[in-house]
């Protein structure tokens, strides 16, 4: 019998495991990671399932059904420095009541498998999604070949210190050529839920980003001598830009963040020669995120006109948007209404390691439960226990919906 109470005190039991007074301390690739993969290990062990870990260190729990179509949940056990309790091991812990309770009924129709993705945060290196990105082969080794952490250890070496071999990662792609659905419950990580005053909503898909650093440059000159009809100032160029994203996030539905703004010379008695911004755009629809991206830069080029400037773009990063399968999005939203009377649909804002699960042609969902306060990767984040657990129901529900529909497609 499914028993939701088991995974809230299973998430405690890992909190007071692997974590302090500043909170979660899962950093992936680390001793402390090490010990809640052990933890998890053991209470698979009480189950009848197959563990391995795959060539990019991914842990994989197999119980094996009927068909050899797979059932995939999924989570990340790896957390943030001083996180929260719950991002990333509710989904996992879930899991592993979902996969108690399949498995107390006997063979499934289907097999089930639940997998700890590895370095979904990339908290310590920076690069995140990583073990799900091997697995849809959307990693390349050598762009991350000669990441270091801030104690100068490089990602190889944390990799081979787990029994990881960077050179071999992509092998993982084995692991999902059967797969036929994934689904992941997560926690919102935002106020959206909360300010609805709904338990949970079923997710329609994680956005597409465009990253890109913006220089403005202009002239530094005496701030006392230079009058202000004659300057060209570097900084008015981040200052106006920084207001007109704000418009064109609005008017394309969309998101856009000036993280982090450089000026040089960068003293009180210059006028800033040049300015640098960070601009992190997203958007659930292609097409919308690349009108988003066409329009700041056409302000840009508008402003620096304007101030007699220059401006210049580079791209940081990017990602295509990735939708999840309607089908299972009409599943997900069934398992909620059953279980908390109401659902919302709505898009995830942050990546996770469905995004890569999708990117690689399998058809995904995830479901999101209500954040208090809408805060993550702290250690305040918090959810209700009522809406952990029905999270827990809720999940399970899906699994077993998602089963019959998978038999449906044989």
């Amino acid at each position: 019998m499914l028993d939701p109470k088991r995974t809230i005190s299973e998430l405690k039991e890992l909190r007071a495991l692997t974590g302090n007074a500043d909170g979660a301390q899962r950093i992936a690739f680390t001793s402390i990671w090490a010990t809640a993969r052990k933890w998890l290990a053991s209470k698979l062990a009480e189950l009848p399932v197959e563990v391995h870990q795959d060539p990019a260190g991914n842990l994989w729990a197999t119980l094996k059904g009927s068909s050899d179509r797979e059932l995939l949940i999924g989570g990340h056990i790896d957390s943030v420095p001083n996180g929260g309790w719950l991002d990333g091991c509710l989904n996992l812990l879930a899991g592993v009541e979902v996969l108690r309770r399949i498995a107390s009924q006997g063979t499934p129709p289907v097999t089930i498998r639940l997998v700890d993705w590895a370095d979904e945060e990339g908290a310590r290196f920076g690069r995140s999604l990583f073990g799900s990105s091997a697995a849809s082969g959307s990693l390349v080794p050598d762009e991350v070949r000669n990441l270091i952490d801030r104690d100068g250890i490089k990602l190889p070496d944390a990799l081979k210190s787990q029994g990881i071999d960077l050179d071999h990662a992509l092998d993982a792609r084995k692991e999902l050529t059967i797969a036929a659905a994934y689904l992941e419950l997560h926690i919102e990580q935002g106020p959206v839920l909360e300010s609805l005053n709904l338990p949970m909503g079923v997710v329609l898909g994680t956005f597409g980003v465009e990253r890109h650093s913006i220089i403005f440059t202009g002239q530094a000159a005496h701030s006392g001598s230079t009058p202000m009809d004659k300057r060209r100032d570097a900084l008015a160029g981040v200052s106006r830009l920084h207001l007109a994203i704000r418009e064109i996030a609005n008017r394309h539905q969309g998101v856009c963040t000036v993280g982090r703004v450089v000026t040089r010379p960068g003293i009180v008695t210059a006028v800033v020669g040049e300015a640098e911004m960070t601009l992190d755009q997203r958007h659930l629809h292609a097409d919308k995120l690349a009108g988003m991206y066409r329009d700041a830069i056409k302000a840009s080029k508008e402003i620096a006109a304007t101030e007699k400037i220059d401006v210049r773009w580079q791209k940081i990063w990017s990602i295509r948007p990735f939708p999840f399968h309607p089908d299972l999005i009409e599943l997900g939203d069934q398992a909620i209404r059953e279980i908390c009377g109401q659902s919302h649909r709505l898009p995830s804002g942050p990546l996770h390691d469905a995004a890569e699960v999708c990117r690689a042609g399998v058809p995904t969902v995830m479901l999101f439960v209500q954040s208090l306060r809408g805060i993550s990767h702290n250690k305040i984040e918090d959810t209700l226990e009522e809406h952990i657990a029905m999270s827990v129901r809720a999940l399970d529900r899906l699994a077993d919906k998602a089963i019959a529909w998978i038999s449906k497609q044989v």
